[in-house]
């Protein structure tokens, strides 16, 4: 206990660096997650093509070498950002791929005389999309969207190798300080209990309300 007491301000600065990481790369995977899916289902065959290289790349890519990528690779074409943001963009990107592919298969769920019921009305297919399809979709897809922003919230301890303050990163001084290298990571694991529990939490309560009635 004493090295979580004693270190109580570095645990929650790990903490809160974790929590920003998971909020803002999962507000980004989600965003980028559903535009791809949504370019993946499109009549457009370019979109199409957009959509399926996108998730063929990033879901075959270690999610480590995409770090060295974007924090290595951007700052040659001028790209010059704090390491947190290059984390966000890595994390964001490479979870938006897994985002993508099961919103996909919730839109393969919505029977397809609701699109041409909605076509025959004279929507157009971002309408039919956007109004139709995407809420009915969003309903079945409630679960595995929780479980991937789950692993990105495990994931952003990759980031603490690339000078990015998070919560992992919290046992390399203390470990120079000589503390317990066991307690250590008993209460970082305490840490990232508490992030992914309430990420369970918020996405059992959607599915309470959200989901579809089994």
């Amino acid at each position: 206990m004493n090295v979580l007491l004693d270190n109580l301000s570095l645990y929650g600065d790990g903490l809160l660096g974790t929590i920003e990481l998971t909020v803002f790369a999962s507000l980004l995977a989600l965003v980028l997650g559903f535009v791809m899916a949504a370019f993946r289902v499109a009549p457009v065959g370019s979109l199409r093509a957009v959509g399926t290289v996108w998730v063929t790349v990033l879901r075959n890519t270690p999610l480590t070498l995409l770090f060295f990528a974007v924090v290595l690779g951007l700052p040659r074409f001028g790209l010059v950002l704090p390491f947190k943001l290059f984390a966000i963009l890595a994390l964001g990107c490479y979870t938006s791929a897994f985002i993508c592919e099961a919103v996909r298969s919730g839109i393969n769920t919505v029977p397809v005389g609701q699109g041409e019921a909605a076509r025959s009305l004279g929507m157009t297919f971002p309408q039919t999309l956007g109004d139709i399809v995407l809420p009915q979709a969003f309903r079945s897809v409630i679960p595995p969207i929780g479980s991937t922003l789950i692993a990105l919230a495990k994931n952003s301890a990759i980031a603490g190798a690339f000078s990015v303050t998070e919560l992992l990163g919290v046992y390399k001084p203390l470990n120079e300080l000589g503390y317990s290298i066991i307690w250590t990571f008993v209460w970082i694991a305490v840490g990232y209990l508490i992030v992914t529990l309430s990420i369970s939490a918020i996405f059992n309560l959607l599915e309470k309300h959200l989901g579809v009635a089994r």
